[in-house]
Parts: C-alpha cells; sequence; structure tokens
C-alpha cells in the first residue's frame, strides 16, 4: 500500500506508529491518543472484563478503545469478521475467540508499526489458544482490501473519527458486508459542535475529538451508505473513563473549551449499530 499523503493520515499514522513503538500510552507533551494511555483501567472502563484482559497476548491492549464492541456484536460460529482500525489487535483476537477455528477475523491497519505489533501478537495468540484465524492486513479504512460482500460483521473501536472521510468509509463497510451483515462500532461523535479552537488542535485531533462527526451527519453518512436499522446507543462514562480530571488530554482540552464545559458535554461514546438489507 502506497501511504497516503492526506495530513491526517500523515499525523494519525505518526502518532499511532509511536504509541506501538513504545508499547502503548501516549506520546507529546499530553497524552493524545484515545484513552489516554493507562490501558487495563481504560479497558474496564469500557467494559472489558478481568478474563477478556487475561486472555489476549501481552501489548494487545494499548488504552486507545472508546467502547467494546466485541461484546456487544453477539458474534457466532464461523462468522466473518472485520475489524476496522485493528491497532495491535485487541478486538480482533477477543472476536477471534468468539467465531472460533471455523471463523476468520480480519484486522485492517494503515500503520506499519502496529501491523508489525498485531502479527506478533498473533504468533503469541496462536500458541496460547491454537487458533489461527485472525489476519492482519495493511490499508486504509477509506479503500478496505477485500472483496464485496465477504464479511458478517464490521467492528470498530474508537478509529472512524480519525478518518478525514467518514463517509467513503461507511461506503467501504456496505460495500464488505454481506447482505445481512452487521456493523457493531463505537466511536466518539459530536452532540454539538466544537469550538474553532479544538477542531483545529492535533492533539484534540489523534485523541478522538477533533475529528468526530455530529450525530446528525452520522446518521445521514450511515443512511447514504445504504445501511438500515440504525440505532445508537451511548456508552455512559466512557468520555470520563478515556479522559480522567488528572489526564494531561483531559486538562488540555479543557484549556479551550467555554468556562463551565467539560468534553462530556460536547463528545460522547457511542454505539453504533445497523444491517445491510438482505
Amino acid at each position: 500500500m502506497k501511504p497516503s499523503t492526506n495530513p491526517i493520515h500523515v499525523t494519525v499514522r505518526r502518532t499511532y506508529g509511536s504509541i506501538a513503538a513504545q508499547g502503548g500510552g501516549c506520546c507529546g507533551p499530553a497524552s493524545s491518543c484515545c484513552g489516554g494511555g493507562r490501558a487495563d483501567e481504560v479497558a474496564k472502563g469500557l467494559g472489558y472484563t478481568d478474563a477478556d484482559l487475561a486472555s489476549l497476548p501481552q501489548d494487545a491492549n494499548l488504552g486507545l478503545s472508546c467502547g467494546n464492541p466485541t461484546a456487544l456484536a453477539a458474534l457466532a460460529a464461523g462468522e466473518t469478521v472485520l475489524d476496522l482500525g485493528s491497532g495491535a489487535g485487541l478486538d480482533a483476537f477477543l472476536a477471534a475467540q468468539r467465531v472460533g477455528p471455523a471463523g476468520k477475523v480480519f484486522g485492517v491497519d494503515m500503520t506499519p508499526e502496529m501491523l508489525a505489533k498485531a502479527r506478533a501478537n498473533a504468533v503469541a495468540f496462536r500458541e496460547r489458544t491454537g487458533l489461527a484465524n485472525v489476519e492482519f492486513l495493511e490499508g486504509q479504512i477509506e479503500a478496505i482490501p477485500l472483496p464485496d460482500a465477504s464479511v458478517d460483521v464490521v467492528l470498530s473501536n474508537c478509529v472512524l473519527n480519525l478518518s478525514p472521510d467518514q463517509g467513503q468509509v461507511w461506503k467501504e463497510i456496505a460495500r464488505v458486508l454481506k447482505p445481512g451483515g452487521r456493523v457493531s462500532i463505537t466511536d466518539m461523535v459530536l452532540l454539538r459542535p466544537l469550538p474553532e479552537a479544538v477542531r483545529k488542535d492535533v492533539e484534540a485531533l489523534v485523541g478522538c475529538i477533533a475529528g468526530a462527526a455530529l450525530k446528525s451527519e452520522l446518521v445521514a453518512m450511515i443512511g447514504e451508505a445504504g445501511l438500515a436499522g440504525l440505532t445508537l446507543a451511548a456508552k455512559d462514562g466512557a468520555v470520563d473513563a478515556m479522559l480522567p480530571a488528572d489526564d494531561p488530554m483531559a486538562r488540555h482540552l479543557l484549556g479551550m473549551l467555554p468556562s463551565g464545559t467539560k468534553p462530556s458535554d460536547f463528545v460522547a461514546s457511542l454505539v453504533i449499530s445497523a444491517r445491510k438489507p438482505a
């Protein structure tokens, strides 16, 4: 894959490549990524169980989540699953255990360092579980490297808001889903417009805030992609778990928000469910 030169792609690839190289946590003067580090603490705050985390290879959980889409996808044995922006493999490995040896999980990520970590984790996962049903592919979520109508379920966890063309991502999701296939995605979504300073802030972008779409825009994009049966459910406490009061990223954002407001007044973690018509 030829790396995109889009400024947002370049920024995201550089930031998340650095996170992968560090083995988790966040970069720069503020904790500039979804979740803000504290990997297990963030994951448990978002609904991952001790058993979930114990089943993962080391460093599969980098603390970059804003929800737990795998738990809500009702995955069945033998299904084919796609995890967009799969990172080090957290949700891909959990999904692989649910679909079993007859199933298949593809993870797609554009960051070489993340792919290297995920593929190393896949070896450890196979040794631990005996499952060899996970494959990580290099690609951009605006151009998913899979055929039409090839997957049963699309997962993603705090990634779509990092795309410079979210409408195209939803069209690609619809393209690769089989008829009757479904979506279980958690993403940051705006409840009201952000101040201009936050929208233009690089740390807020890779912190999954500045790139979030307004809820009305999200609904329109999903409808235009041809998906149906949309439901949006707020993940209570997710923003607070991602941006605790003592976190540098939270303090950075608070400094740019109107007095008396907080990040959760503007943005929420939503569980997005939809289906491709049969």
